[in-house]
């Protein structure tokens, strides 16, 4: 077990290297100055050449990747010259709206859909089975901004239940309580939330329905333990590992909803951070923002793996 422990996190480490490395060169080795887009049109060339100096850009490359590797193991993610503010700085006032976002996702998603594909699998022909089908077909086929417009139409426009837009903080000085936090991030949680249910329902559908004709699930049935118990603590437990994985990859790929999602119900996390960044070309910011989101796709995936120790004890040996 210890083994197989240090094996995993051990592997990590090259990988952080790899993605470290990809994510400073893409914005180094990319076509354009970054010093003469941060400057702006209408910049002289002393201008230009200050800004490269201050990136560090008029120095070799090897030499502009070690030291920002320092500042970055440091915590120093670099300056935004368009928001004037440090990267970290920027990360910190959005990290609370996307964490609560994906959190809340996350969290729905696995309530509903590890449900609902289990009861599938149970009774796999009927007609949740058949609705189940259609709907995970819908979810991986209607992107994510159609189904937020949908969500808003429905439920802010036509009932008026819920607030449109905006983020109401949870944490601060300007925390508006948990109702009201809660209120605002319903919509959003049901827009990424309906694609990953589709995700995790299916796999769970998947995995269980195969369990349930194992040789165990027989003798558990000829033993007498009721059809809950051989469903719960049979099936579905021996089906946790493929379930995790996908529950772990949803984690991963909410990324990218997430950036969607804070777009269209203007959410001012990372995700229209992102945006920003880019429509403005702050380098620093972009650089900053895909190197969070690439360690944290790694770590994700790591933690995945860990967890398969607790899932299935054979692994351990």
């Amino acid at each position: 077990m210890l083994q197989f422990l240090l094996r995993r996190i051990l592997a990590v480490l090259p990988v952080l290297f790899v993605v470290s490395l990809v994510v400073f060169l893409i914005l180094r080795l990319a076509p354009g100055d970054p010093a003469a887009v941060i400057a702006g049109n209408s910049a002289t060339n002393e201008d230009i050449a200050k800004i490269q100096v201050q990136l560090g850009l008029d120095r070799p490359i090897p030499i502009q990747y070690g030291i920002w590797m320092a500042n970055v193991l440091q915590g120093d993610l670099g300056f935004s010259y368009y928001l004037n503010k440090p990267v970290t700085e920027l990360i910190a006032q959005r990290f609370e709206p996307t964490l609560s976002l994906a959190f809340g996702t996350v969290l729905l998603a696995i309530l509903i859909a590890i449900p609902l594909g289990t009861l599938a699998a149970w009774r796999m022909g009927g007609w949740l089975d058949r609705i189940l089908s259609g709907f995970s077909v819908a979810g991986f086929s209607v992107p994510v901004f159609v189904i937020g417009y949908l969500l808003i139409y429905l439920f802010a426009i036509q009932l008026e239940w819920l607030p449109v837009q905006g983020y109401k903080s949870l944490t601060g000085s300007s925390a508006a309580g948990p109702w009201a936090w809660m209120r605002q991030l319903i919509l959003p949680w049901m827009t990424l939330a309906m694609i990953y249910v589709a995700l995790i329902a299916r796999v769970t559908r998947a995995s269980v329905s195969e369990a349930l004709t194992e040789d165990y699930i027989r003798t558990a049935r000829a033993k007498g333990i009721t059809e809950s118990a051989v469903l719960l603590r049979h099936a579905l437990a021996n089906a946790a590992v493929p379930i995790v994985t996908v529950v772990g990859i949803g984690i991963a790929l909410l990324i990218g909803g997430v950036v969607v999602t804070e777009t269209v119900y203007a959410i001012p996390g990372l995700g229209s951070l992102t945006v920003d960044a880019v429509l403005n070309r702050d380098f620093p910011v972009i650089q900053g923002l895909v190197l969070l989101f690439s360690i944290s796709y790694v770590l994700i995936n790591l933690l995945v793996d860990l967890s398969y120790l607790v899932l299935d004890p054979r692994i351990r040996y």
